[in-house]
């Protein structure tokens, strides 16, 4: 057995029963194409074989079924998939199985049979508790169909995540203050309160850009993001990571700590990214957006990738900079080498100065007023050779 870090395995399914107006993700409406899901689907399996002939044995941490809607699959090829990769690699006891689900009646409706298949961990697109604010998100979901759905997943995974969207337009940070209390009740152990985000080319970029709308200002952002963290604080949900709270380091998410500790992952299906070490050199892969042209590429060449780079010294100690300092734990010093970072470095002495970062045990980690700011942080770290 390989002495590597474990591996994760990232399977991207890309239908959606509607595409949501905040949403740049590679998706698609799931309407019409059982053939074509069926095809990809056998697709993703001959890729994890293609990917196990690469990487060799290694340790597997989690498998994590993400999307698009994968709770729209057939639980039978989600067993196929989570069975063809513990045979490829040799899973941990504690292996993480995590499936995206929306808390729609016909999903939770199959919530059993993923479990049966070998999911433990629901990750439920509750996104808000108010009808409202649903519709405006373009939800096919209620506030009482995302309680419902909570109590069935209880009933049938170990381990459930809710994920919150806050920062919508006219809200307020007490009416945020108790919708976060409503979502607590809801019993999950691990709570991600993602910012809303307009992104690039969405139907809430057009919306914005056309003054139909606009998000709330910077202040008023911290002031929700504040919110978050004390709400959070206080029912004992440590926030481990920027977006990412648990009440205790078991409920966690390992899938997103082999992300944010710089470990490798196995990207499957269409759109999907990864990471792999390959004899000695960090590659960032790419799979194939379109999935007749990735299922296509797995036929002819074993994966489905559509670009395979190698990645420099300083653009691994890069990354490892933008997602280590997302994480309470922070980054090994020695791993910003490449980028001529030290403990004396001035822009690390400045940032220290500011409050914004510290160094504990030979960690750069960034504080609570770090996180607020944390793209002015990398940016001036990654430049921080150059300077």
């Amino acid at each position: 057995m390989s002495d590597a870090p474990p591996l994760g395995i990232y399977v991207h399914w890309p239908y959606c029963s509607r595409i949501c107006p905040y949403c740049d993700f590679n998706v698609v409406r799931d309407r019409g194409r059982s053939a074509e899901q069926a095809a990809l689907a056998e697709a993703i399996v001959d890729d994890l074989r293609a990917h196990r002939a690469l990487t060799g044995p290694r340790r597997m941490a989690s498998i994590f079924l993400g999307g698009g809607t994968p709770s729209l699959m057939s639980p039978d090829w989600a067993a196929a998939i989570i069975a063809e990769a513990r045979v490829l690699w040799d899973a941990a006891d504690d292996l993480e199985i995590t499936l995206e689900a929306n808390p729609t009646d016909a999903e939770a409706g199959r919530f059993g049979a993923f479990a049966a298949a070998g999911v433990n961990r629901l990750s439920l697109g509750v996104q808000s508790l108010d009808d409202g604010s649903l519709a405006f998100l373009g939800r096919n979901h209620s506030a009482a169909d995302a309680v419902s759905a909570a109590g069935a997943a209880l009933d049938s995974f170990p381990r459930l995540s809710i994920d919150l969207i806050y920062a919508l337009p006219g809200q307020t940070e007490a009416a945020w203050a108790l919708e976060l209390e409503a979502a607590l009740a809801l019993g999950a152990e691990h709570v991600s309160p993602y910012q809303l985000t307009i992104e690039t080319g969405t139907a809430f970029d057009r919306a914005v850009r056309r003054g139909r709308w606009a998000p709330p200002d910077g202040d008023l952002g911290a002031g929700l993001f504040e919110t978050t963290q004390a709400v959070l604080g206080r029912h004992g949900f440590h926030a481990y990571e920027v977006s990412n709270h648990a009440r205790g380091v078991a409920a966690r998410s390992r899938h997103n700590l082999v992300y944010w500790r710089g470990h490798d992952y196995a990207g499957v299906g269409p759109g999907a990214h990864g990471r792999l070490t390959l004899e000695g050199q960090r590659i960032a892969t790419r799979a194939a957006d379109r999935i007749g042209d990735y299922v296509r590429s797995v036929k002819e060449t074993g994966t489905g990738w559509a670009a395979r780079e190698p990645l420099s010294p300083g653009q691994a100690a890069e990354e490892r900079l933008l997602m280590g300092l997302r994480t309470d734990e922070g980054v090994e010093m020695a791993q910003l080498g490449p980028l001529g970072l030290r403990a004396g470095h001035p822009a690390i002495v400045d940032l220290a100065r500011a409050g914004l970062v510290r160094l504990d045990g030979g960690r750069l980690i960034a504080t609570t007023a770090g996180r607020l700011v944390l793209d002015r942080i990398t940016a001036e770290l990654a430049l921080a050779e150059t300077a």
